[in-house]
């Protein structure tokens, strides 16, 4: 709990004064003032807590209670330990702003931008597994309420021709955890406090070399670490990676728009829950470039920050649904396969018998995005307390 009287305050802003942020930064700042950037602070710890205890009781009951296959059991307790750790490395961070060096001349009181960007990454990863898993239930669900339109749907989705496709989306999410994670090293530095412009960097596109691989940041005498260290301590390097990889992502996601657009075999198998998922994708990353750009030209102002780094995890989100969407579910085949087979169905294992029919693949893009259907003598399969899905 915060302080509750203003002794507790004067003994918290007195153990603010002893750090190298207020001697070197904010000499001035007055206890009002330090109440204020206080609860930000203490909002956003609470707010992880409450995140996870309500996730983790939830996850206890479902694992007591057997609601869930084990192999979901152990993902979801993958995912509980994950947050514990997520806390535990907040806590380091914050400590990286502490540190007796940060006196040394030339130094900049900040936390530490490689605990920043694990701190972030792992609340990237904590996220993505959690979306991914939910969408996995939620999709094993819709199969199973139709075995037989979900046999039509599994059976396009199986076809060589989107083999590609999927490779792509999986690149792209990663091109896009990248991205944001080049994002975290940004912000750790405030590297988006200089060369507040775009696409130009002062003369030209990007600095120049000698500003780029400065032997400042080298830490041995033979330079050795020139290379990377400038790529991670390098608030100008480390701009124009965040800048390179950006535009890469932009430019691979419209690629693949393109490629749904202008290839003849995608454009007649990919299904409409695909195709809709992929101008999803493309609506984001337009977002984010605006966001990013008005970011920088702009002197990072906390609200237009904000919601850059939101937008980054909306970006992935898309993609991530994307790719849910054409990805082939192996343990909800499985199921749709032993629940056709005990209906006394044969399942379809290769690619449909028409595989550039239009009706299947608006069927299969029904199925996937839209309402969940039941198949006459089928209604109550599925329905128990244990979800097969997961």
């Amino acid at each position: 709990m915060p302080p509750a009287n203003e002794a507790d305050w004067d003994s918290e802003f007195s153990k603010y004064r002893s750090s190298p942020e207020f001697k070197l930064l904010n000499p001035h700042m007055t206890l009002s003032e330090f109440k204020s950037i206080y609860y930000m602070e203490w909002t956003h710890r609470l707010w992880g807590r409450v995140v996870g205890i309500s996730f983790l009781l939830p996850s206890i009951y479902f694992i007591a209670r057997r609601k869930v296959s084990a192999p979901m059991a152990a993902k979801i307790a993958g995912i509980a330990c994950l947050i514990g750790f997520q806390g535990v490395l907040g806590w380091w961070m914050v400590k990286s702003g502490l540190k007796d060096d940060l006196f040394a001349p030339g130094s900049h009181p900040r936390v530490s931008q490689y605990r920043l960007t694990i701190h972030l990454g792992t609340a990237f990863l904590c996220y993505t597994a959690m979306l991914w898993n939910g969408l996995s239930i939620l999709r094993t669900h819709k199969l199973l309420a139709d075995p037989r339109a979900a046999q039509e749907t599994l059976s396009i989705l199986r076809r060589p021709e989107l083999k590609g496709f999927r490779r792509s989306v999986a690149g792209l999410a990663v091109l896009t955890f990248c991205t944001a994670m080049s994002g975290g090293l940004v912000a750790g530095l405030d590297a988006g406090l200089i060369y507040n412009e775009f696409p130009y960097m002062g003369q030209g596109l990007m600095p120049p070399k000698s500003e780029l691989f400065s032997d400042f940041y080298s830490h041995r005498a033979d330079k050795s670490d020139i290379w990377w260290r400038n790529m991670l301590e390098n608030p100008s390097l480390v701009q124009l990676d965040h800048r390179v990889l950006a535009t890469t992502t932009f430019t691979s996601i419209m690629g693949l728009w393109a490629y749904t657009k202008l290839s003849p075999t995608v454009k007649r198998v990919l299904p409409i829950a695909g195709r809709k998922g992929v101008h999803v994708v493309v609506g984001f990353v337009f977002l984010q470039v605006a966001l990013g750009v008005s970011t920088l030209i702009y002197l990072v102002p906390l609200p237009l920050a904000s919601a850059h780094q939101a937008g980054s995890l909306a970006l992935l989100s898309s993609v991530l649904i994307l790719g849910g969407r054409v990805w082939i579910p192996g343990r909800a085949s499985r199921l749709v396969a032993q629940k056709l087979a005990r209906a006394g169905v044969t399942p379809i294992r290769g690619p449909s018998a028409s595989p550039g029919s239009a009706n299947l693949r608006k069927e299969a893009g029904r199925n996937m995005s839209g309402r969940m259907g039941q198949s006459p003598g089928m209604s109550n399969a599925g329905n128990g307390s244990f979800i097969p899905g997961t």
